[in-house]
């Protein structure tokens, strides 16, 4: 049992004077990240594989109990079926094994165009993974079909059959809102339903926040009941604080802490908490 918070990335040079000191460098910005949060969403890898030696620093920068949760390269998930890309799959996670007892759940993202025509391929490719890597994997679909009442069905039995889970995107914050939150993003996320179903001992929660704060607490006080509940039931979170305007990420996850534990909600403390502020130094005058 556990709760892991974090982000999706853990470099930002916006973060400086908030989430970092000011002054810190972009080369010390992942050991200052892994003593603020738990956890981070492995973003990075889904558009360039690292090197070995790269994937050993981030293990050394990193400190114990820190876990990162890789995303699956968009070379294996985004170039139609999953199977003909399994071998790059498997030496995918093999890297990842230079990270040690940082790492934690795969996370594999399908885009919107892979539909439930391709399950044998999902099932196949996921059968596979298990075999051959026996690392956990978190999977988020897209298509909106998968969200239907026979095809979860579908899904849950085969992911719940082999002991993987799903990744819950939650997108409501910004889609109800009465102003465009993501005319800050790029990359647009879809709007799809929250359906956070158990499959495994362990789920993975990307949740798109809202840039004004306020706004997002009739979805989080939702997601903190849910978390008391699966915690009490001995499930592992990870929960990832995304949001389209990047610069809040921070101060969002930093507030659904503070909401959790008001709550008496058993979470561990966030680490970015336990750093004490130093004092400003005094004038004589």
């Amino acid at each position: 049992m556990g709760f892991y918070l974090g982000l999706a990335i853990w470099g930002y040079k916006n973060w400086l004077g908030d989430l970092f000191p000011a002054g810190l460098t972009a080369r010390e910005f992942l050991a200052c990240y892994g003593d603020r949060f738990s956890v981070v969403e492995g973003n990075t890898t889904f558009y360039a594989i690292p090197s070995p030696e790269t994937v050993d620093r981030w293990a050394a920068e990193t400190p114990p109990g820190f876990r990162f949760c890789p995303k699956l390269p968009k070379s294996v998930t985004h170039n139609g079926l999953l199977l003909p890309y399994l071998e790059e799959a498997v030496a995918f996670g093999a890297l990842m094994e230079g990270l040690g007892d940082r790492l934690g759940p795969f996370l594999m993202q399908l885009p919107p165009n892979y539909g439930v025509n391709r399950l044998a391929d999902l099932q196949g490719f996921l059968t596979q993974w298990v075999d051959r890597t026996a690392r956990p994997l978190a999977l988020e679909v897209r298509h909106l079909d998968w969200f239907s009442e026979g095809c979860r069905g579908d899904l849950q039995d085969l992911l719940r059959d082999l002991g993987l889970a799903r990744a819950i995107l939650d997108t409501r914050s910004i889609y109800n809102a009465t102003d465009n939150p993501q005319q800050y993003s790029q990359n647009k996320k879809p709007q799809v339903p929250v359906q956070p179903q158990i499959s495994a001992d362990f789920i993975l929660v990307r949740y798109i926040s809202h840039p004004i704060w306020e706004n997002n607490l009739p979805y989080l006080e939702q997601w903190a009941a849910w978390i008391d509940r699966q915690l009490q039931n001995n499930i592992t979170i990870y929960f990832f604080m995304h949001c389209p305007l990047e610069d809040n990420s921070p101060t969002n996850a930093r507030n659904f802490q503070a909401l959790l534990e008001s709550k008496g909600i058993p979470v561990s403390p966030l680490p970015w908490n336990q750093i004490e502020t130093p004092p400003e130094q005094l004038g004589l005058f």
